[in-house]
C-alpha cells in the first residue's frame, strides 16, 4: 500500500548556536533552539516519515525531556525514522522538503543536505528533494525570529 505523511517544524532563532539544517552546518550570525540540534528541515521530514507510517510525532519518539537525547543529531532521528519503516516493512520511495526562512541562502548547500538525508534514510539523493523559500518579510520567518520547514514523504508496504 502506498502511503503519504506530511510534516511541519519550527524553531526560534537565537545567538550562540551553530545553524544546522540537513546535517550541514551553515555559516550564519544566529542558530536554531531545540532539545536537539533544532535541525528544523529534518525534523519536518521525520514527521513526514512517522505521519506515512501512521506512527506517533518525533516528540514521542523524541522527547524534549529526556536529558539523554540533548543535542542529538537530527540525522539521527532520521535513522530512528528508516529503522521504525523497515521495522514495519515500508520502504521509503521519497521525502521532498522546503525551509522557510529569509536567510541564509541555502541553495550552496543543497546537495550535502540532499546526500545527508538520502544516508540516513537509507535513499539516494534523487529521493530527497530539498528547497528553500523566503515568507516575503511577513510574520516571524519574515521578522527572522524563526524558521519552518514543511516535508511530505511517501512510503510503500
Amino acid at each position: 500500500m502506498i502511503r503519504s505523511g506530511i510534516g511541519y517544524d519550527v524553531h526560534r532563532l537565537v545567538e550562540g548556536r551553530d545553524l544546522v539544517l540537513g546535517g550541514v552546518v551553515i555559516p550564519h550570525e544566529k542558530g536554531l533552539l531545540g532539545h536537539s540540534d533544532a535541525d528544523v528541515l529534518s525534523h519536518a521530514i521525520a514527521d513526514a516519515v512517522l505521519g506515512a507510517l501512521g506512527e506517533p510525532d518525533i516528540g514521542h519518539w523524541f522527547p524534549p525531556s529526556d536529558a539523554s537525547i540533548a543535542g542529538i543529531c537530527s540525522l539521527e532521528i532520521l535513522r530512528k525514522c528508516a529503522e521504525i519503516a523497515a521495522g514495519k516493512g515500508a520502504v521509503i520511495q521519497n521525502v521532498d522538503a522546503t525551509l522557510i526562512a529569509e536567510r541564509p541562502k541555502i541553495r550552496p548547500h543543497v546537495e550535502a543536505m540532499r546526500a545527508n538525508i538520502a544516508e540516513a534514510l537509507g535513499l539516494r539523493p534523487d529521493q530527497v528533494g530539498v528547497k528553500a523559500t523566503t515568507n516575503e518579510r511577513l510574520g516571524f520567518p519574515g521578522r527572522e525570529e524563526g524558521m519552518a520547514a514543511m516535508a511530505v514523504c511517501t512510503v510503500d508496504g
